[in-house]
């Protein structure tokens, strides 16, 4: 990019969740745009297909093929490991996009103990000790910009979602806690909170007459999202151009959290 305010060429990038949806395309967006990007997932040949195909994708000289590396973050001897590796090669990690995640719709009498835990582990637990373990190596190079992956769930809690919801709610103040006390070491801390996106986990849902009517009725922008709508504000958050900006929620969302849309006669 021309204005050096947005630019994010040369960083180095680690994406969680990468193989699929927000997070594949969060790593594309950054690959393409001249950062050297690892993105990581459960299952490494997965993991290793998809940073195969986003490279095989750029098309300028200046950009870097995508390492792909498996890790379940719900394992924190996993996610020490990939860090230290990655710090090793590259001497330093600029920017953490938390976005690993994974969620279940049921009504809360159904959960089960073993379900609670699967989605805290991932969303909550994996994401704190991931943004750890990167943000130990971004205090002793003093800069690096973490961006944890909110919802509308962080905003309010929608019905048959609880243990999602709550681990969204739980990344709000997570993220707060970090960027009030990493401030000092010149980290910035910030959460992307996608409205509703189209992607293969949630095709299904939105297929749904009555969904996708409700949807509309109450999204100012009509559309539903896609996942390359997230990859303008993620740039944002790991440029220059938000050097002043941390502990913050940013609500990518076509305009659905600014309010209900009262069906009012014009």
């Amino acid at each position: 990019m021309s204005d050096p305010l947005f630019r994010v060429d040369g960083q180095v990038v680690l994406v969680s969740g990468g193989s699929r949806g927000i997070g594949r395309a969060i790593a594309a967006g950054f690959a393409s745009r001249g950062s050297r990007v690892i993105v990581t997932g459960r299952d490494q040949l997965t993991i290793e297909k998809t940073a195969q195909e986003i490279s095989e994708s750029l098309d300028t000289e200046a950009c870097h093929p995508v390492t792909g590396v498996a890790c379940d973050v719900s394992d924190a001897r996993q996610i020490d490991s990939i860090a230290d590796s990655i710090a090793e090669e590259h001497g330093r990690i600029d920017t953490l996009v938390n976005v690993a995640g994974i969620n279940k719709r049921q009504p809360a009498v159904d959960f089960s103990e073993d379900d609670f835990d699967a989605i805290l582990d991932v969303n909550l637990k994996g994401a704190f000790f991931l943004s750890q373990a990167v943000g130990k190596r971004m205090i002793r190079q003093r800069s690096g910009s973490q961006i944890n992956i909110g919802s509308l769930n962080t905003h309010a809690a929608m019905t048959n979602l609880l243990p999602y919801a709550i681990s969204k709610t739980g990344l709000d103040q997570m993220t707060r806690s970090l960027a009030a006390e990493w401030g000092q070491f010149g980290i910035r801390v910030n959460t992307l909170a996608p409205g509703f996106v189209l992607t293969d986990l949630t095709r299904g849902v939105w297929a749904i007459e009555t969904m996708e009517d409700w949807r509309i009725a109450n999204t100012p922008q009509r559309r539903i999202g896609v996942p390359d709508d997230m990859i303008g504000t993620a740039i944002f958050l790991a440029s220059k151009a938000s050097e002043y900006l941390t502990g913050q929620v940013i609500y990518v969302d076509g305009g659905f959290s600014a309010g209900r849309l009262w069906p009012f006669p014009d």
